[in-house]
């Protein structure tokens, strides 16, 4: 699985925990350049995008949330640390099954 993560300056151990979890980062940014908020970038080939809340601004969670949603990605949004993103993503594993 690829994911496309957004938000955050400084992942910190979270790429350990994904690649652990057989997910590999497709791509990552900040959310914090203006760019980012007015249009999101492309996700292509991504199969799950991650939100992480902790420093962003509302319309960069919208506009992401509606880019999974246009292209029928899964996504989640959650704090910036390994215990959030383990209950998130298990919340999503379960719902697939």
């Amino acid at each position: 699985m690829k994911a496309y993560l957004v938000g955050a300056d400084r992942l910190g151990n979270i790429p350990d925990y994904l690649a652990s979890q057989g997910i590999r980062i497709n791509g990552h940014l900040s959310g914090r350049d203006a760019s980012h908020q007015r249009k999101p970038v492309s996700v292509h080939g991504a199969d799950l995008i991650i939100l992480f809340t902790d420093f962003m601004g509302h319309n960069v969670m919208r506009n992401y949330r509606q880019l999974a949603q246009q292209n029928n990605i899964r996504f989640i949004a959650c704090r910036r640390s390994v215990c959030d993103l383990q209950l998130s993503l298990g919340s999503i594993r379960r719902n697939a099954n």
